[in-house]
């Protein structure tokens, strides 16, 4: 055992508690009874650190390698900094520089990978087939990832609000599915609902069909977060009968849940991270008269970006 894992807190001691914002205005605007469960606070500004801590700290390796948009790439640089151990992320060319930055600011390396050209699972093989020792780490498709993030639904479970519905972001499933986990681990009988963009909706479609579908290429949508292949096969096995269905939001509701969450909580999330609220601007009628509580996932988006959105 590497002698800095012996005295590491544990995953539950290493979070921070998930930011719950009740937001009078913002439920009378979307005319639903909304909390917020914002992990725009969490360590490097979104939930992912909950996946990426416990994945670092329960490997034996050395080295990590992963494939991120941004979010997983900086929160498991930032792991492997409290572990003392290395990490090489593979992210698209097309991340945000806020992410890139951030990544290498914490100090992983940072692979670019022209995902038009090559798949960055593609350019993931070619550095595991390079660098044998490392621990391959799927941002989404993994139990340890499904196991950290589930302790973000643990903390919902014991919010004093017993919600009627739980919306989350949905890209390869991973916090959705620590979502259930976590939920019925507590016993917790609350509804989880997807929020995907419809420009990238292998997960509706997958749910719909019964089976894994895959994305023919990368969907570029805002919500750059949401832009993975496919969901998980891990994630697979726990959604197709834990979410209660998956809501699939045009690119301009996405857009206007980000104005939304600035203007009447306060709040600066990142598309991905609005995409429960986009839901909310979707289907309305859908949660009309129920306790909601949306997953606000992160908080992490560039200044040029973000400018535009609020100029609308």
């Amino acid at each position: 055992m590497n002698p800095a894992q012996k005295i590491l807190k544990p995953l539950r001691e290493m979070v921070r508690a998930t930011t719950i914002i009740e937001s009078v205005r913002l439920s009378e605007r979307l005319g639903v009874r909304v909390t917020l469960a914002s992990e725009t606070l969490q360590h490097t500004g979104s939930f992912k650190f909950r996946a990426a801590y416990n994945v670092a700290s329960q490997v034996p390796q050395q080295e990590i390698i992963a494939a991120s948009s941004g979010n997983f790439g900086q929160a498991m640089a930032y792991a492997c900094g409290l572990l003392g151990k290395r990490c090489l992320i593979v992210m698209p060319h097309t991340s945000a520089r806020v992410k890139i930055d951030a990544v290498r600011e914490y100090g992983g390396e940072v692979d670019l990978t022209d995902v038009n050209v090559k798949s960055r699972a593609a350019r993931v093989a070619e550095l595991a087939r390079e660098h044998t020792d490392a621990y391959i780490a799927n941002a989404y498709d993994d139990p340890l990832v499904i196991q950290g993030n589930a302790s973000l639904g643990e903390e919902l479970a014991a919010h004093e609000e017993k919600f009627d519905a739980v919306i989350a972001p949905v890209g390869g499933g991973g916090l959705t599915s620590g979502l259930v986990t976590g939920l019925r681990a507590c016993g917790s009988a609350v509804r989880v609902f997807g929020a995907e963009p419809q420009m990238a909706n292998d997960a509706a479609r997958s749910l719909r069909a019964g089976h894994i579908i895959a994305n023919e290429y990368e969907p570029q949508s805002i919500a750059d977060g949401a832009r993975t292949p496919s969901l998980g096969q891990h994630n697979w096995a726990i959604l197709r009968e834990g979410l209660a269905g998956i809501h699939e939001v045009p690119e301009e509701k996405i857009r206007e849940a980000v104005r939304l969450l600035f203007t009447y909580a306060n709040l600066k999330a990142e598309p991905t991270g609005a995409l429960s609220v986009a839901a909310l601007l979707t289907a309305p009628a859908a949660f009309r008269d129920l306790s909601v509580c949306c997953v606000i996932s992160g908080g992490n988006v560039d200044v040029d970006v973000y400018r535009e959105i609020l100029k609308g």
